[in-house]
């Protein structure tokens, strides 16, 4: 198990302190997991599961993918979760404030420019 919280924790691109402090653990926690001197409780490996949609099986044994497949929905309330918590760019929240304020025609002329520009992308490389 040492060796996947190491991964995991590169792959969320969190430092040992702020992994520690994400799951609710010390740093020497951290440590002494990623040494394989200890190992998480199931509390805690739940809460790790939870936090960065982890594939419990994958932790405890290292079978499966490191991380759980997500809905379009979980991708969107994640990344509006994060603005909304401060992460993210300016732009992002700019861009994503303009978008609230669109009324349907205005999304159906995205929509169509969307698929023009993916048409032509089709076109100049059939392979995508």
């Amino acid at each position: 198990m040492k060796d996947r919280i190491k991964a995991l924790r590169k792959a969320v691109k969190k430092s040992q302190t702020d992994f520690g402090q994400s799951v609710k653990v010390s740093l020497s926690a951290v440590q002494k997991w990623e040494s394989g001197e200890n190992e998480p409780s199931d509390a805690v490996i739940t809460l790790i599961c939870r936090t960065y949609n982890v594939d419990e099986a994958w932790l405890r044994t290292g079978a499966g993918e490191m991380f759980r497949p997500r809905s379009r929905e979980d991708e969107i309330a994640s990344f509006m979760t994060g603005l909304l918590s401060g992460e993210g760019t300016e732009f992002q929240r700019r861009l994503i404030a303009v978008l609230a304020k669109l009324g349907p025609e205005d999304w159906t002329k995205i929509e169509q420019k969307a698929r023009e520009l993916l048409d032509e992308d089709i076109k100049k490389d059939p392979a995508k």
